[in-house]
């Protein structure tokens, strides 16, 4: 999106007001954790996540900075907020829009289900994991859309997440924080959008899991429209 701005050069602020509020808050919180690293206020040391420094030391932090640190500046940092702020965005402004609980349910039931199985894989850093998880559920929710790899050739949306892990195995990167994200998006796109259909023609009396408690939706700010899901047939 070309935002204008005095003398035709780029209105950064505007841009940045433009992104909705969680997408912006995911962003900044990522971007300041990497300054305060860069500028040493900061160590690493004190972000990754440690199963054993959480929960037998109190180190309860390390539960959220393991997702907000994408490594120090570089081309590689760049990248990954280029896809962080694409894909959050394009799901809280498409599929979540007005639905600011539901996008919030998405997000923490990635942050859950990445910080039980990350002991297993020996992953310490897992921003990627959710943005490879985000990307997935998008090109899922978009499986018309057409995209081109560095115009050397195009697929359907559906296919991103597998194409960034074919260019993460040329570039020599371990895939193991990609394929924890697919996994979990794959999770939550049946949960969310397989599942209630499923339910409804089988007759299964719980009919959607997905659904956001009373109390996200108050401070998410969505209770006014929001309508209980009766998950038992009467």
């Amino acid at each position: 999106m070309d935002i204008p701005a005095a003398g035709g050069g780029f209105d950064f602020m505007s841009w940045y007001m433009e992104i909705p509020v969680v997408s912006r808050l995911y962003f900044t919180g990522a971007f300041l954790t990497t300054a305060g690293c860069a500028l040493d206020i900061i160590s690493p040391f004190s972000l990754y996540y440690n199963f054993d420094l959480i929960f037998s030391h109190g180190q309860i932090w390390r539960l959220f900075t393991t997702y907000l640190f994408f490594g120090m500046f570089s081309i590689d940092f760049l990248f990954h907020m280029y896809f962080l702020v694409r894909y959050c965005r394009l799901l809280e402004e498409g599929d979540f829009r007005g639905r600011t609980a539901n996008f919030v349910l998405m997000l923490l039931f990635g942050i859950v289900s990445m910080t039980f199985v990350a002991p297993l894989f020996s992953v310490h850093f897992l921003g990627s994991s959710l943005t490879f998880m985000m990307t997935y559920v998008w090109g899922r929710r978009n499986e018309h859309a057409r995209m081109s790899f560095l115009g050397v050739f195009t697929f359907r949306a559906p296919y991103l997440p597998w194409v960034m892990l074919g260019f993460s195995v040329l570039l020599g990167n371990p895939v193991t924080i990609d394929v924890i994200g697919i996994l979990v998006g794959h999770m939550y796109y049946f949960l969310e959008y397989v599942y209630p259909v499923l339910a409804d023609i089988r007759g299964w009396q719980v009919k959607r899991i997905m659904e956001p408690p009373r109390l996200l939706h108050l401070l998410c700010g969505t209770y006014q429209g929001y309508q209980p899901v009766h998950l038992h047939q009467d």
